[in-house]
């Protein structure tokens, strides 16, 4: 029970009904009463409060970029490594064959133990409280994505506007191609420090998108 509490602590939750993250530990080979069931149930919520908190996070993604980023957090291996930050494999209730086998550090256990502790922890409480704990869990990984998903036009932005100069502008140059295959030119154009850079992309977005990054690297290649 020492080993129950102690990971409640590190979970971030303590359970109303303990049996239930009993159960959630519990392995299939360790008998017929086991965590698959919870599994299931939190596989779902788990899609959700992180399909959720990206579509809060990210105003600007495509459904696409949201879909990969979260394929990305809701990942066996990622869910694995949540897991063993939790100390999760520690508690595990394991058959003779899989104890000895090692399964308490197995990539798919951890995984499925992770998912079945959200489904004991929204049926021991409701969806806010499951989803402050996952996110909270989540947490610096959803930094991370934060942090490396921000578009070059907002990180020019924000490098401009920590040093106080003016914001850059975007000159459409010109279009070329037929209509279905068009290739689009933009000039990215500092103020401060002077600096015009060329970019292209099939949309005028993407041509943007791309003369930023020019401006950035040359930036960083200049020290400024």
């Amino acid at each position: 029970m020492a080993d129950i509490a102690r990971l409640q602590r590190t979970l971030g939750y303590q359970f109303g009904d303990p049996a239930l993250l009993q159960l959630a530990l519990t392995h299939c080979s360790a008998g017929s009463r086991n965590n698959e069931r919870l599994e299931f149930l939190g596989d779902s919520i788990l899609n959700h409060i992180v399909a959720e908190a990206l579509y809060d996070r990210f105003p600007g993604a495509s459904e696409g970029e949201m879909s990969r980023m979260r394929a990305s957090l809701v990942k066996g291996d990622t869910l694995a490594e949540i897991a063993s930050e939790l100390a999760i494999g520690d508690c595990l209730v394991l058959g003779t064959g899989e104890r000895k086998s090692g399964g308490h550090r197995r990539t798919s256990i951890l995984a499925d133990a992770l998912e079945a502790v959200v489904g004991a922890i929204l049926l021991d409480s409701d969806v806010e409280c499951c989803r402050r704990t996952v996110l909270a869990w989540l947490d610096s990984r959803l930094q991370t994505l934060s942090a490396v998903s921000k578009d070059a036009k907002t990180r020019l932005q924000e490098f401009l506007q920590g040093r106080n100069y003016p914001l850059p502008d975007y000159e459409l140059l010109r279009v070329q191609g037929s209509d279905h295959e068009q290739e689009f030119h933009v000039m990215c154009r500092l103020k401060k420090p002077q600096l015009a850079v060329e970019g292209s992309g099939s949309s005028r977005r993407k041509a943007e998108q791309s003369a930023a990054g020019s401006a950035l690297e040359r930036l960083s290649r200049n020290g400024r």
